[in-house]
């Protein structure tokens, strides 16, 4: 490829790419914990909300949903978005639904018993939300989010069917201009896993931080929780001997 199509394609193409990646996964992780902490609440009716919305858009595709809201809304609302916060929009609330999820089973995984000491210690229900499950729950959620995040980030080649100038679509471009199929789409394999692998090692940081601040440490192989323990060797009783005395 030329110089001249890296310049006006490829590289605005990845900077578009990750825009989208980093406002999507900022506008699902707030959806995520809103819903997520929703549907633990004790009143059934915020757990019904919280639930028909995880179960729309956990239902409904990502492309589909793109549609919707950049065809069909202008229509009902009589007002429209650019492409671009469309598809954050899109991704943000889909892949905010599955992270919902994430939220509500880490919270859950909490033992019962800290749940109990901050009822005893008198903590409203924001305190032992703020001071006790969130610390706990947070390094759990860390492993799944990771995946979702590579996943949105995969997600947003779908911006190109909106004319959106991400990777894909420049790829698409510069496939018409150089008739170069095989180079460019390798090309686009490799700058996706790029941005893949940057993440991953940047939330594997974020797993240690959080892990650290709870007293656990992921394990460097398999990123699995350890915990260090510390036994006495065990005692062994003496032995009597024939003399009446004791063996060492």
């Amino acid at each position: 490829m030329t110089a001249g199509l890296w310049q006006n394609w490829v590289f605005p193409g990845i900077w578009i790419t990750i825009q989208l990646t980093f406002f999507s996964a900022a506008l699902a992780t707030a959806v995520a914990f809103v819903a997520g902490i929703a549907r633990t609440h004790r009143l059934w009716i915020v757990r019904f909300v919280a639930g028909f919305y995880t179960e729309v858009f956990r239902g409904t595709g990502a492309l589909v949903l793109m549609f919707w809201i950049f065809f069909v809304l202008p229509q009902i609302a009589g007002w429209s978005l650019v492409p671009m916060w469309a598809a954050v929009l899109a991704l943000g609330l889909c892949y905010g639904a599955y992270g919902a999820e994430v939220v509500r089973g880490a919270l859950n995984a909490v033992a019962p018993a800290q749940r109990e000491a901050g009822v005893a210690l008198s903590f409203t229900p924001w305190q032992r939300l703020r001071l006790i499950l969130l610390p706990q729950a947070v390094p759990e959620m860390i492993p799944p989010f990771s995946n979702l995040l590579i996943e949105l980030l995969k997600g947003t080649a779908l911006v190109s069917l909106l004319g959106i100038g991400d990777v894909s679509f420049a790829a698409y471009l510069v496939r018409l201009a150089t008739q170069s199929s095989a180079e460019i789409y390798v090309i686009t394999l490799v700058i996706y896993f790029v941005i893949a692998f940057v993440l991953t090692r940047g939330m594997r940081a974020l797993e240690r931080r959080t892990r650290a601040g709870v007293g656990r440490r992921p394990d460097p192989g398999t990123g699995i929780t350890a915990r260090l323990s510390l036994r006495r060797p065990a005692r062994t009783a003496p032995v009597p001997t024939s003399a009446g005395g004791v063996d060492a």
